[in-house]
């Protein structure tokens, strides 16, 4: 995936402003944000997804322009071919595990029938390894099974590229040291692009084969974060 940002955003609240200003172009397959609480990684990720519009600069992946302001494009979220995992996994709470995976394959107003069969969504069901809590809903799964749900509901559309906010964020320390393992194999065995935001160096150093890391809204000059 060739992926090329230009982002740049000012927020205001009161007296206290932001500036957002990311320019960033790679093609790496597993690309993370680095960066403490603040520091624009969440805002970054929201206007790579078309969840926010920035002011000027442009998102582009392998040559297709999602948003450029001079241009005046900016495709909405749906339009842009993009999975977003959310950090609280964002898991409808009414719904099981089948249903939660086959959400975006659903056309109209109504929620995927709890005993429905549908092909892509049970063929990542058994990816996952989900199959025995299937019919089960978000609150008694354990904190990777929620993990995968959301990952799983997350390529059953085949999507362009994951977007992954902290995602390891939530499990505790073994459990996150198996998930980015499990992660990392996932991408490499699928080729899914993967771009994930982070505070933890960890993480970086385990998954990311293109790091960059953002402080204050700005990209800083860093090591060579390039793996192999």
């Amino acid at each position: 995936m060739l992926l090329d940002l230009d982002i740049r955003k000012t927020l205001i609240a009161g007296k206290q402003s932001f500036s957002l200003d990311v320019r960033l172009k790679t093609d790496s397959q597993r690309i993370v944000i680095l960066g403490p609480s603040g520091s624009g990684k969440s805002l970054t990720l929201k206007a790579i997804a078309g969840l926010l519009r920035p002011d000027a600069g442009h998102v582009r992946i392998d040559g297709h322009t999602l948003f450029d302001a001079a241009e005046g494009i900016d495709l909405p979220p749906q339009r842009r071919e993009l999975a977003y995992v959310f950090q609280d996994y964002a898991l409808f709470p009414h719904l099981t595990v089948r249903q939660n995976i086959a959400f975006p394959l659903s056309k109209g107003w109504f929620n995927p029938r709890r005993h429905q069969r549908r092909a892509q969504a049970e063929h990542w069901c058994e990816a996952f390894q989900l199959g025995q809590v299937a019919d089960q809903y978000p609150h008694e799964l354990s904190g990777g099974q929620k993990q995968r749900t959301a990952l799983a509901r997350a390529l059953v559309t085949q999507p362009r590229a994951l977007l992954l906010d902290e995602p390891f964020a939530a499990l505790d320390p073994a459990l996150r040291a198996l998930m980015r393992t499990e992660l990392k194999a996932l991408q490499h065995r699928l080729q899914v692009p993967m771009v994930l935001i982070t505070h933890d160096p960890e993480d970086a150093a385990v998954f990311g084969d293109h790091v960059v890391d953002l402080r204050e809204g700005r990209i800083e000059a860093a090591p060579d974060w390039k793996r192999a």
